[in-house]
């Protein structure tokens, strides 16, 4: 089972996100955990989430680049749900050998994430927490899904998009 961890504080307003999972809803043994949806409140159900995450062959975090991150929520559920003794640490396998895909939204063009471009960085520069956050649990990093400047795509452009998101989830999947 594929579980993607989404997590968008304005899903209404997304065009990137809201068209890559209208591509992988349908997926068998998929499970979309929507945390705004579900942890309004920010009180999450970390034995429910951790749960879930056992039950998982690969994990997506699926989520727009916020202030070069990850937006809030997401981030307490990292806080929050991958614990010592359950994901790293001493008898903390839980996590281990799973597939992780870090899927991302930006506001910015390709150029604005370079060295010249308005933020001064290419977007790899922005990878290493996810990455790491992976690793130090056992799971086998993939290499990201970006998708640039979402809002400015064409229809046509944006559906290219969440097809090959899809192709990925089933490559993922196996």
């Amino acid at each position: 089972m594929i579980v993607v961890v989404h997590a968008h504080p304005y899903p209404a307003h997304s065009r990137g996100v809201k068209a890559l999972l209208g591509a992988i809803r349908d997926l068998p043994d998929l499970q979309v955990r929507s945390l705004y949806e579900m942890y309004p409140d920010f009180d999450i159900d970390a034995a429910a989430e951790r749960k879930a995450m056992e039950e998982a062959s690969a994990i997506v975090f699926l989520h727009p680049l916020y202030w070069y991150t990850v937006p809030a929520l997401l981030k307490h559920w990292i806080d929050t749900v991958p614990i010592r003794g359950w994901a790293y640490g001493e008898g903390g396998a839980a996590l281990r050998d799973k597939a992780c895909l870090w899927a991302v939204t930006t506001g910015g063009d390709e150029q604005a994430y370079s060295a010249a471009g308005r933020h001064g960085h290419p977007m790899a520069t922005f990878t290493p927490v996810m990455e790491q956050t992976a690793k130090f649990c056992g799971m086998e990093w993939q290499e990201p899904f970006i998708v640039h400047a979402a809002h400015q795509k064409s229809d046509a452009e944006m559906a290219a998009v969440a097809s090959r998101f899809r192709d990925r989830l089933l490559e993922i999947a196996g």
